[in-house]
């Protein structure tokens, strides 16, 4: 049989022996070459022998698809500086004494897991589940590390649901600088309380960095961003949120108008409608000339529908137009006389809404960013709870999201 050899890759250790075992996997028994350890009493460095400690068996990384099995009895070291003469068992960088595994094996563990399962791993490795959650919890924090974020300009507030048709809603925070996006927190709560206090926990050198807090309506979020950052961060209303506002008048004024032309209309006639919703939704640069056609039919029949749906565009127009804060203001005010002028009252609730909101809504207009990158955050975590068939726990959740980001980038 060819043989060829591979470094083990374990400061301090030389190999005294390599077996296979009768199920084809390696075991590789070593011997500790650095002299000496602390004693885990007085904290001082002693280095007098006392004998061996008990055998400790430990995964390491695959070779040629089989397992690695590592073998070590630790030295141990008896302590002349305290009084009962304490003995301590040599602690190796290596490996974790909580851990069966090296923490090679570990890191690659956690690389394997980056969009994946813990169930998944557990097969395909045939390491325990509780062994897989272990690593994660030695490895990645419960909560943010401040001291591993450097600056932050932008941050995103949010919320979800952790269970579709439940009001178990958690906010999730993400901080953006320059085109970096990193997770902050996952809170168990949307309550303003929840949210300030976390806020109120960004080290002082990140605060003063932070130019600008961009979320939705909620007026937990919003409030709770003003008490905590002042007048000098702008608090910007996501323009998305408000277009989803808007919409909500067209899609009232669709259903109200396509259930009547179906009373009016033949049966043939009505059918050439079906599916108009995704007509109306379409960008306007985006519609065909078949498009605009069947849109014009429409709205001869259904002019309401008609005005409602041109109001909105006016409105996403407006958004997409690069004018600054003060023009968008007014350009707002001339929407909302027309809006009401026009007796309609399907804005009614809308208009409300955004007057509440005006100076945060027209601050979008100053540096025109979005709390998209907190959707797309959003869009994430959804498909990892539909991996792992939920996650319930936010502390969890904050830290598999954690790892599908910044997994590749730390065990790669």
């Amino acid at each position: 049989m060819e043989m060829f050899e591979i470094p083990l890759d374990i400061p301090g250790v030389k190999i005294e022996k390599v077996s296979i075992t009768k199920e084809g996997n390696f075991l590789v028994t070593v011997s500790s070459t650095v002299i000496g350890t602390r004693c885990h009493k007085c904290g001082r460095h002693i280095c007098k022998p006392y004998g061996y400690g008990r055998e400790v068996t430990l995964r390491h990384l695959p070779i040629l698809g089989k397992k690695v099995f590592i073998v070590i009895r630790p030295p141990r070291y008896i302590c002349e500086y305290c009084d009962d003469h304490t003995t301590t068992t040599q602690q190796a960088e290596w490996y974790n004494w909580k851990s069966i595994h090296t923490k090679k094996y570990e890191e690659y563990l956690l690389l394997s897991l980056v969009n994946s399962t813990v169930s998944d791993i557990s097969i395909k490795e045939d390491v325990g589940y509780e062994s897989v959650m272990g690593a994660i919890d030695r490895y990645i924090s419960h909560d943010v590390d401040w001291e591993n974020i450097r600056n932050i300009d932008l941050i995103g507030i949010d919320e979800i649901s952790l269970k579709k048709g439940h009001k178990d809603f958690v906010t999730i925070v993400t901080g953006r600088a320059d085109s970096s996006i990193t997770i902050l927190a996952v809170l168990k709560d949307r309550t303003k309380e929840v949210v300030k206090k976390f806020l109120l926990s960004i080290p002082s050198r990140i605060k003063k960095q932070i130019k600008e807090v961009c979320t939705d309506m909620y007026d937990g979020f919003v409030n709770a961003a003003k008490e905590v950052f002042g007048k000098k961060t702008k608090i910007t209303i996501d323009r998305f949120h408000i277009a989803k506002h808007y919409r909500k008048s067209l899609d009232q004024a669709r259903k109200k108008e396509m259930k009547k032309l179906k009373s009016e209309l033949p049966e043939e006639e009505y059918k050439r409608y079906k599916g108009i919703i995704w007509l109306l939704r379409k960008q306007e640069m985006d519609l065909t000339d078949e498009d605009r056609k069947l849109l014009k039919d429409l709205f001869e029949k259904a002019p309401t529908l008609g005005i409602v749906y041109s109001m909105c565009n006016e409105l996403t127009s407006l958004f997409n137009s690069n004018v600054s804060k003060t023009k968008s203001k007014n350009a707002i005010n001339r929407w909302i006389t027309k809006a009401k002028d026009s007796g309609l009252g399907y804005f009614d609730k809308f208009i409300s809404t955004i007057g509440n909101w005006m100076d945060e809504v027209t601050n979008y207009f100053v540096n025109r960013n979005t709390s998209g990158f907190v959707e797309g955050f959003n869009n994430k975590i959804k498909v990892i709870k539909r991996r792992c068939y939920g996650i319930l726990n936010p502390k969890h959740l904050f830290q598999r999201i954690f790892l599908d980001v910044e997994g590749y980038r730390l065990f790669a």
